[in-house]
Protein backbone atom coordinates (compact mmCIF):
# COMPACT_ATOMS: atom_id res chain seq x y z
CA UNK A 1 0.00 0.00 0.00
CA UNK A 2 0.90 3.59 -0.57
CA UNK A 3 1.58 5.99 2.24
CA UNK A 4 0.14 9.46 1.63
CA UNK A 5 1.76 11.17 4.58
CA UNK A 6 4.93 11.79 2.53
CA UNK A 7 3.06 13.20 -0.47
CA UNK A 8 3.74 16.88 -1.22
CA UNK A 9 1.74 18.87 -3.78
CA UNK A 10 3.70 20.09 -6.81
CA UNK A 11 3.34 23.79 -5.91
CA UNK A 12 4.72 23.21 -2.42
CA UNK A 13 7.62 21.04 -3.68
CA UNK A 14 9.54 23.96 -5.19
CA UNK A 15 10.57 26.76 -2.82
CA UNK A 16 9.30 30.27 -3.53
CA UNK A 17 11.86 32.68 -5.03
CA UNK A 18 13.49 34.88 -2.42
CA UNK A 19 14.36 37.73 -4.78
CA UNK A 20 11.67 40.14 -6.09
CA UNK A 21 10.78 39.60 -9.72
CA UNK A 22 11.41 42.43 -12.14
CA UNK A 23 9.01 43.43 -14.87
CA UNK A 24 10.30 42.61 -18.34
CA UNK A 25 10.87 45.43 -20.79
CA UNK A 26 11.45 49.11 -20.29
CA UNK A 27 9.28 51.16 -18.02
CA UNK A 28 7.53 53.68 -20.23
CA UNK A 29 5.25 56.42 -18.96
CA UNK A 30 1.74 55.73 -20.21
CA UNK A 31 0.00 58.47 -22.12
CA UNK A 32 -3.42 59.43 -20.88
CA UNK A 33 -6.05 58.65 -23.50
CA UNK A 34 -8.47 61.48 -24.09
CA UNK A 35 -11.76 61.20 -25.92
CA UNK A 36 -13.06 63.52 -28.61
CA UNK A 37 -13.95 67.10 -27.77
CA UNK A 38 -17.55 67.49 -26.63
CA UNK A 39 -19.62 70.11 -28.42
CA UNK A 40 -21.80 72.25 -26.15
CA UNK A 41 -23.09 74.75 -28.72
CA UNK A 42 -26.92 74.32 -28.75
CA UNK A 43 -27.34 75.73 -32.27
CA UNK A 44 -24.76 73.35 -33.73
CA UNK A 45 -26.25 70.40 -31.83
CA UNK A 46 -29.72 71.17 -33.24
CA UNK A 47 -28.58 71.53 -36.87
CA UNK A 48 -25.75 68.98 -37.22
CA UNK A 49 -25.18 65.31 -36.42
CA UNK A 50 -22.15 65.58 -34.15
CA UNK A 51 -19.59 62.75 -34.26
CA UNK A 52 -21.05 61.14 -37.41
CA UNK A 53 -18.43 62.41 -39.86
CA UNK A 54 -16.20 59.43 -40.77
CA UNK A 55 -13.33 61.59 -41.97
CA UNK A 56 -10.63 62.97 -39.68
CA UNK A 57 -10.90 66.44 -41.17
CA UNK A 58 -13.94 68.30 -42.44
CA UNK A 59 -17.22 69.72 -41.22
CA UNK A 60 -19.86 67.82 -39.26
CA UNK A 61 -22.80 66.35 -41.19
CA UNK A 62 -25.69 68.81 -41.46
CA UNK A 63 -29.20 67.54 -40.69
CA UNK A 64 -31.69 67.66 -43.58
CA UNK A 65 -35.39 68.50 -43.30
CA UNK A 66 -37.67 65.63 -42.19
CA UNK A 67 -39.21 65.40 -45.68
CA UNK A 68 -35.88 64.15 -47.11
CA UNK A 69 -35.74 61.11 -44.79
CA UNK A 70 -37.78 57.90 -45.36
CA UNK A 71 -41.05 57.52 -43.43
CA UNK A 72 -39.97 54.29 -41.69
CA UNK A 73 -37.21 56.19 -39.92
CA UNK A 74 -39.78 58.04 -37.82
CA UNK A 75 -41.74 54.86 -37.08
CA UNK A 76 -38.85 53.10 -35.31
CA UNK A 77 -39.72 52.16 -31.72
CA UNK A 78 -37.18 53.84 -29.44
CA UNK A 79 -38.88 52.73 -26.22
CA UNK A 80 -37.36 49.98 -24.07
CA UNK A 81 -38.22 46.46 -25.29
CA UNK A 82 -41.40 44.83 -24.01
CA UNK A 83 -41.07 42.47 -21.07
CA UNK A 84 -41.70 38.80 -21.68
CA UNK A 85 -44.68 38.84 -19.29
CA UNK A 86 -46.39 41.56 -21.36
CA UNK A 87 -46.09 39.67 -24.65
CA UNK A 88 -48.53 37.21 -26.22
CA UNK A 89 -47.20 33.62 -25.90
CA UNK A 90 -48.78 32.81 -29.27
CA UNK A 91 -46.63 35.35 -31.15
CA UNK A 92 -43.35 34.72 -32.91
CA UNK A 93 -41.87 37.78 -31.20
CA UNK A 94 -42.49 36.14 -27.79
CA UNK A 95 -40.63 32.96 -28.72
CA UNK A 96 -37.71 34.85 -30.23
CA UNK A 97 -37.35 36.94 -27.08
CA UNK A 98 -37.61 33.80 -24.92
CA UNK A 99 -34.84 32.16 -26.95
CA UNK A 100 -32.67 35.26 -26.56
CA UNK A 101 -33.18 35.31 -22.78
CA UNK A 102 -32.38 31.60 -22.58
CA UNK A 103 -29.18 32.12 -24.58
CA UNK A 104 -28.14 34.94 -22.25
CA UNK A 105 -28.86 32.73 -19.22
CA UNK A 106 -26.88 29.80 -20.66
CA UNK A 107 -23.92 32.03 -21.51
CA UNK A 108 -23.96 33.52 -18.02
CA UNK A 109 -23.99 30.05 -16.43
CA UNK A 110 -21.28 28.82 -18.80
CA UNK A 111 -19.06 31.79 -17.96
CA UNK A 112 -18.91 30.82 -14.28
CA UNK A 113 -18.45 27.10 -14.94
CA UNK A 114 -15.09 25.63 -13.94
CA UNK A 115 -13.58 22.68 -15.78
Amino acid sequence: QRSWHQWVPHAAASPAPTHPTKAKGKSVAKEEVTGPAVCTDPVLLATHAMGVNIYKEGPEVALKPDSEYPAWLFEINLNPPKKLEDMNPESLEYWRRLRKYDTWRRNKLKKGKKF
